[in-house]
């Protein structure tokens, strides 16, 4: 797996909006970050830039207009965060991190269920035939 960028949390404000519609111009990325941040133009454009040479994201040139879009996908994303925070915060191990969760949540029974259905599945799909 290709080494991937280390993206901010503002940064992944952008990567989200970018993930979901595909591709966006400047505009659209400031226009739709500026409704719930009071980050200045400028600010959203800073970030931008930083994607673009951190390698999470490229453009496309058409006339005056730059469209942006995702050059790493949000899964590939994700799993390195949550490997980073799980090394980070519980040296790696993985049953800590879920038994302090659920220990501390208060899950409903559904939310249980789904939980347990998913450990069987992981589980019969690791047995021997």
């Amino acid at each position: 797996m290709k080494e991937l960028p280390k993206i901010s949390e503002a940064e992944w404000e952008v990567m989200k909006l970018l993930w979901k519609t595909n591709s966006l111009t400047s505009e659209r990325i400031i226009a739709s970050l500026s409704e719930y941040n009071d980050w200045s133009d400028q600010t959203i454009k800073t970030f931008i830039t930083r994607l673009i040479k951190k390698g999470a994201i490229g453009y496309e040139k058409t006339g005056r207009v730059y469209n942006y879009y995702p050059l790493v996908s949000e899964d590939e994303c994700v799993k390195s965060e949550n490997e980073f925070f799980l090394k980070k915060v519980y040296n790696g191990a993985l049953n800590m991190l879920f038994t302090k969760f659920l220990e501390e949540e208060n899950l409903s029974i559904n939310e249980i269920e789904e939980l347990e259905n998913i450990l069987k599945d992981k589980k019969e799909k690791r047995l021997p035939d």
